[in-house]
């Protein structure tokens, strides 16, 4: 089989030996003397392949010219560019493309260098595990903090299976949150993973974040605010009876008692008895959010279970939008708690502004949606709302939403409240799994 170049060689010389063979004809039939006849025979023979082998060349070297650059992009040199590359020519435009194309390849590996050596850069500074196993468990990729969990060095670890690195369980396992213990630390780990594929095969890639650290100081946290409040609440009822228990300490250390003493004294009385029930109350109430129990869910009729809460409260007349006839799995008496807890406020909103109060729901992505409005003032602090113990009334305890999201939170649902946007006022928006009745 003839090669490219040498069907350019029989090609040019094909084309040029019609010329070649009359030239000859005419020269050995033109009477020349012999001599001057082989002279220029052989010069025009000498002609002929000449330019044959210079249209190969003017074929060829281009080709092999276009071939030595594609090389050097495969081999991913991209310093070569290919020189005479004109506009104007359609071989310059070609060499014109190869070397535009080399330049793109250039900057491409460039950024794609760069952006794997930030991508190492973080992997190794990151306090979070990243294990990369092929698809027969076996350690492909580890970055430092997974190193340092391990306690060994990446040469060791790389190659090794899952099971004996003790991640078969964080690996096979589908709960996101475990109790695991390492050579390098114990605690608990959020655990995440991912599927890529790498060569055409399937890898699991493992991220483990420690949640260790994260909860110890949420937990130390949500006992310093506790502390504050508790410390708070009981300062203020323990001063006023330490000062009226002193005063009537006083009074009834004088040799003459004043002729109003007990009234003083049962005033003095009164005050501690209401300072002590009213400490009462605020344990009981800290008591009754600790010791929320797990919803008893069975299923719930809503529209009923809402009319039925509606009418219990009658300051303020509630307008009851009626939605789509839905059954929820729920435990009744905490729902119902929620909802008086709601309806209750919004009623006291909508007494101090002379306003009115509106419950609706629907049926939105599969959730149930409860709106209670109210036409109140609105909400002062929307942040401090669902903190325990915080209350804007006089003599409020500040569980009632707190409890209230908690229970709705214990159903999978979630409980937000807002100011509303049409008219001044609040919305207290619910939200549950829920299914339409049959």
């Amino acid at each position: 089989m003839l090669t490219h170049d040498r069907r350019v060689m029989l090609l040019a010389l094909a084309s040029g030996l019609p010329a070649v063979v009359v030239a000859l004809a005419l020269l050995w039939t033109g009477g020349y003397p012999e001599p001057v006849e082989v002279a220029l025979s052989a010069a025009v023979v000498g002609a002929w392949a000449g330019m044959s082998v210079r249209l190969r060349n003017q074929v060829v070297r281009p080709l092999q010219t276009v071939s030595n650059l594609l090389g050097a992009l495969r081999e991913d040199d991209f310093s070569i560019r290919a020189r005479g590359a004109l506009e104007s020519d359609a071989l310059g435009q070609l060499m014109l493309e190869i070397n535009s194309l080399g330049e793109t390849l250039r900057a491409q590996r460039l950024g794609a260098q760069e952006a794997t050596a930030l991508l190492r850069a973080v992997m190794a500074e990151i306090d979070v595990a990243i294990f990369a196993f092929d698809a027969r468990h076996r350690l492909v990729l580890v970055n430092r903090f997974g190193e340092r969990l391990l306690g060994r060095e990446v040469q060791e670890l790389l190659g090794q299976e899952a099971e004996a690195l003790g991640l078969d369980q964080a690996l096979g396992d589908s709960t996101a949150v475990q109790d695991l213990r390492f050579a390098g630390g114990a605690g608990r780990w959020e655990i995440r993973r991912t599927r890529f594929w790498q060569g055409g095969v399937a890898h699991e890639l493992l991220v483990m974040a420690d949640l260790s650290q994260p909860l110890r100081e949420q937990e130390q946290e949500a006992w310093k605010r506790l502390i504050r409040v508790i410390s708070h609440e009981l300062n203020n009822s323990l001063a006023p009876i330490k000062s009226i228990a002193g005063s009537l300490e006083s009074l009834m250390a004088q040799a003459s008692l004043p002729g109003d003493w007990q009234d003083d004294m049962q005033r003095g009385l009164g005050i501690i008895a209401a300072r002590a029930d009213g400490l009462s109350r605020f344990t009981n109430a800290y008591a009754r959010l600790a010791r929320l129990p797990a919803p008893n869910c069975r299923p719930v009729e809503f529209g009923a279970l809402l009319r039925q809460v509606v009418n219990l409260d009658a300051r303020v007349p509630v307008e009851v939008r009626e939605g789509p006839a839905v059954t929820i799995s729920a435990d009744p008496d905490q729902l119902e708690q929620l909802l008086i807890n709601l309806l209750r406020n919004a009623a006291d909103a909508a007494l101090e502004a002379g306003g009115s109060v509106t419950a609706s729901w629907t049926i939105r992505e599969g959730r149930l949606e409860v709106a209670i409005e109210d036409e109140g003032p609105g909400l002062p602090s929307p942040a401090n709302l669902f903190v325990p113990f915080f209350t804007t009334k006089p003599g409020g305890t500040g569980i009632g939403l707190a409890l209230s999201r908690q229970i709705a939170e214990g159903h999978g649902g979630s409980l937000t409240l807002e100011n509303r946007t049409d008219r001044t006022g609040a919305r207290a928006t619910l939200r549950i799994p829920a299914r339409r009745a049959a």
